[in-house]
């Protein structure tokens, strides 16, 4: 049995075209934090966040490995330096807490028709593919688990290789992505099923 959250239903109800029909609605489980791409993101994380810190520690003068007495460097290192820091703090640990707060703010929607992600932050933003469009349909984890509604990108790649935000919970991002859902492989069978109906239906069969 497909669960439709009424708080999902409700966010995503005004969306609903005429003769829509909601078959699933869910938001993300709060209690999932992390995911089989921070085996990569964390270490990485940590290198370049500690060599942020390092590298302003040594500018400000904090740092000296000599026995002089410590210089500070130029003060538009020093500035250079701080968006760095920012960002190896995000993503050491930020990211974790922006995820949270995403979360909360997140709803997903399965329809006769559709899949729907609605999440309202500072503004309402709100994707969806329709499921004959849908390429491909790739399951992460189990219970919870991720929906990859076309090719699964990574957060980190070569000059060619396309890649994806730091926050699987983006919903404006290239590929929508159902994240951390109860019922993972319920609902993919679900989309499936769906899908080659709605497929059906268009080529006239």
């Amino acid at each position: 049995m497909n669960a439709i959250d009424p708080r999902a239903a409700e966010k995503i109800q005004p969306e609903l075209l005429s003769g829509e029909t909601l078959y699933w609605a869910a938001m993300p489980n709060p209690n999932k934090i992390f995911h089989p791409d921070d085996w990569t993101a964390i270490p990485f994380s940590l290198l370049w966040g500690g060599f942020a810190i390092f590298w302003e520690a040594s500018v400000l003068g904090y740092v000296d490995f000599d026995s002089k007495p410590a210089r500070h460097g130029p003060l538009l290192f020093g500035l250079w330096g701080i968006p760095f820091v920012l960002l190896g703090q995000y993503i050491i640990w930020g990211r974790f807490v922006c995820d949270a707060w995403l979360k909360r703010r997140t709803y997903y929607a399965v329809t006769n028709r559709r899949v729907i992600l609605v999440q309202q932050t500072w503004k309402r933003k709100i994707q969806f593919i329709f499921l004959e469009a849908i390429p491909s349909v790739t399951t992460e984890g189990n219970d919870p688990g991720t929906l990859w509604l076309g090719e699964k990108l990574p957060v980190m790649g070569g000059r060619r290789t396309p890649t994806r935000g730091w926050s699987r919970f983006y919903i404006d991002q290239r590929v929508p992505v159902l994240a951390d859902i109860d019922n993972l492989h319920s609902v993919y069978r679900l989309i499936l099923e769906l899908r080659e109906k709605a497929r059906k239906e268009s080529s006239g069969q």
